[in-house]
């Protein structure tokens, strides 16, 4: 039987071990508010992880009452053991509100589906899946509140780098945040827990604002 050469297996395995680390999982970055009918909102964010250092940018649109769209685009600098890289990240994801906060639900909540493509030197990830947000605003004057919010996604994703072809499922988890500050601008920031995640950094933190008009 033909013996596989030493350098191949050392090639795989750093390959392995420098998976490309994403920082956000696509879709989102606000709380489980829908955007009022003919509504925009454009964002910028800042996204770091171990091994990620990232800007995105967000378009969010909506054309139906309860229902909005969002388009995701940026770079990602990756520091993977195969040398460092730079990505860039297209996406898009969709939301349904399914209940407001009043006396029938303590909470807003969105389900939706999204995804994702990050391309790079030599490697491609592909991440979809659906996803849910639930959400509450506690206003603290007539112009500023603060929305605390935690959402979830059931993310497939399929990796391709080199000799390595793979797919996994992961739960990456969101718990944020996101302050009204004065009409026209919200602030907001996020942490990101991957749970079962074989490509990313396990834990990544996001920072950035929304501007509606």
């Amino acid at each position: 039987m033909k013996k596989t050469p030493t350098a191949v297996l050392l090639a795989t395995a750093l390959a392995a071990a420098g998976a490309p680390a994403q920082a956000q999982v696509f879709g989102q970055f606000t709380p489980a508010e829908i955007l009022p009918v003919n509504a925009h909102l454009f964002g910028a964010y800042l996204d770091v992880s171990e091994n990620v250092v990232g800007l995105l940018g967000q378009l969010r649109l909506s054309f139906y009452p309860g229902v909005d769209f969002g388009f995701q685009g940026g770079l990602d600098r990756v520091d993977a053991a195969t040398g460092n890289r730079t990505t860039v990240k297209l996406g898009g994801d969709v939301r349904f509100a399914t209940a407001h906060a009043g006396e029938a639900s303590p909470v807003d909540v969105l389900v939706g589906g999204a995804l994702g493509v990050a391309t790079g030197d030599d490697y491609h990830v592909f991440t979809v899946g659906p996803s849910a947000v639930a959400s509450r605003s506690f206003s603290f004057s007539p112009n500023a509140s603060v929305a605390p919010y935690a959402g979830l996604m059931l993310a497939f994703t399929n990796f391709d780098s080199g000799p390595t072809s793979s797919t996994d499922f992961s739960i990456p988890l969101r718990l944020g945040a996101e302050l009204k500050a004065m009409p026209g601008l919200r602030l907001g920031a996020e942490l990101q827990l991957r749970l079962g995640d074989d490509f990313s950094d396990r834990v990544g933190f996001s920072a950035g604002v929304n501007l509606p008009f």
